[in-house]
């Protein structure tokens, strides 16, 4: 297993310090008291860079057309965050593009698009174009309104401004902004059931939201449509896109939903795992075990160090069962 870092993320220590610091076993609701964080930023390359607070990492697109944001963190940090933007850039805040509907990521929607206006098309004027300019543009798969509003009419787990404004329904969404093109890309039912992998592809940088982390196991939301084959499937997807400089560094930078910024080779060892983790239970599930005696038996035991948890919101046992639970569904015993 590669153990060395290139330059760039030698420079990040701090950072990922940081970061695990604050996002290990972190809750999804957002916290009560978040007067001591700080938002440390970090260039990544290109265009493009790094915010690390308290909840998932941010990634900021700076450049002569504004600003555009992946992810807000949550709303206490809104102030903070939006003091560390403005050292990138005085340009206007035109986009939001949330990766998933968890609050650590989308809290902050409301207070950020307030802050933006969104850009209208040249046939919008009066009044009309007024509202239709009024605040920053959130981009995100139709699966986070859905989450967000509950349309169902149970109650809204998010108020109406922290909404999605723009939403797709297909595999990906394209948009060209600060002289780079951008994909947002849906691997269907990974993390969640609508997660946005965001790839800039002049910076060549991709921010994977929690489809790719690195303070805990995978996350994998069965209630919100995730699945362990799916979230395996989407880190392979990322892996698609990447291209190195030589052998597993350099070349594609990936700023994952929280902790360190990371290249391939990185994200190659959290394949890995993944993968090893997936064959042991399946081979258990096939096996006829049940998930009591799957956790007996340890199946996470050799990453337990890097990843695991016995407290806090994502323990290694609440990892297992998820994966027990998802593969259960597809492996034939």
């Amino acid at each position: 297993m590669r153990t060395t870092l290139s330059p760039i993320f030698a420079s990040a220590l701090l950072l990922a310090t940081a970061s695990a610091q604050q996002n290990q076993n972190r809750p999804r609701a957002p916290q009560q008291n978040l007067d001591n964080v700080e938002v440390h930023t970090l260039p990544v390359q290109g265009n493009v860079y790094m915010l690390v607070g308290a909840g998932g990492n941010i990634t900021v697109q700076a450049g002569k057309d504004g600003v555009l944001l992946v992810d807000t963190e949550y709303a206490q940090l809104s102030d903070k965050i939006l003091a560390a933007i403005r050292k990138l850039s005085d340009g206007p805040l035109h986009y939001i593009i949330n990766t998933h509907y968890h609050p650590d990521h989308t809290s902050g929607n409301e207070n950020l698009r307030k802050a933006g206006s969104t850009i209208a098309g040249g046939n919008v004027a009066g009044d009309l174009g007024a509202a239709a300019s009024e605040g920053a543009a959130i981009i995100a798969h139709n699966n986070v309104l859905e989450r967000l509003s509950a349309p169902t009419g149970s109650q809204s787990p998010a108020p109406p401004g922290a909404w999605p404004t723009s939403t797709y329904l297909s595999g990906e969404k394209k948009l060209w902004f600060n002289n780079e093109g951008i994909e947002i890309i849906h691997p269907e039912h990974a993390h969640t059931d609508g997660d946005s992998i965001v790839f800039f592809r002049k910076s060549d940088v991709i921010s994977a939201g929690d489809i790719f982390t690195m303070t805990s196991y995978p996350i994998i939301d069965i209630a919100g449509g995730g699945s362990y084959q799916g979230l395996l499937d989407a880190v392979n997807k990322i892996l698609d896109l990447t291209v190195t400089v030589y052998g597993q560094d350099g070349g594609t930078l990936i700023v994952p939903g929280h902790g360190r910024l990371c290249d391939t080779g990185d994200l190659l060892n959290y394949r890995e795992m993944v993968t090893i983790i997936r064959d042991r239970i399946a081979d258990m599930i096939k096996k006829g075990m049940t998930l009591e005696q799957v956790k007996a038996a340890k199946p996470t035991f050799d990453y337990d160090p890097l990843y695991g948890a016995s407290t806090g919101f994502w323990t290694t046992d609440m990892f297992v069962e998820a994966a027990y639970k998802s593969l259960s569904q597809s492996v034939k015993k």
